[in-house]
């Protein structure tokens, strides 16, 4: 049997799916912009890690939205494999630069040359070792809150 499709209906439930999805996205902004209030306000030294990848690009316009530009009150922490493309560190330096947010950068490298990291092979991934590097800005910043992006898929 076949059955009608009565395309007014049809192009309705899109309509209504679409703004449920909107709502949804609002209420998830909205929820990520008071965190982001709400850790300015109860850490002394908080950091924002951003990449410059896509999440931590949602996040920092979270972060622009919450306090607006030139009045995020605390720093950008990038911990670098030196693996990105440089278009990527580029525009994360531009961002920063443009929100007038200080930006603080610190290298799987640099923890490899004081012995802090080894890699098994020259051509391991860096990506596991991020956290050592992490860790050591956390103590030389001494900071005591840090926020990052992620999706939930």
């Amino acid at each position: 049997m076949n059955a009608r499709i009565d395309n007014d209906l049809l192009t309705q439930d899109k309509n209504m799916s679409h703004q449920l999805a909107n709502s949804h996205l609002d209420a998830l902004e909205e929820e990520t912009i008071f965190i982001l209030r709400e850790v300015a306000a109860a850490f002394e030294r908080p950091a924002l890690l951003f990449s410059g990848g896509k999440d931590s690009l949602v996040m920092l316009k979270c972060a622009e939205k919450a306090f607006g530009v030139g009045r995020i009150p605390y720093p950008l922490l990038m911990i670098d494999t030196g693996h990105n493309f440089h278009e990527v560190t580029d525009f994360r330096d531009f961002r920063a630069k443009e929100l007038g947010a200080e930006l603080i950068v610190r290298s799987v490298e640099d923890s490899m040359a004081r012995g802090t990291v080894r890699l098994s092979h020259p051509g391991e991934s860096r990506n596991a070792h991020q956290s050592v590097t992490l860790l050591e800005a956390i103590e030389e910043f001494r900071f005591d809150a840090l926020m990052g992006g992620a999706r939930r898929d």
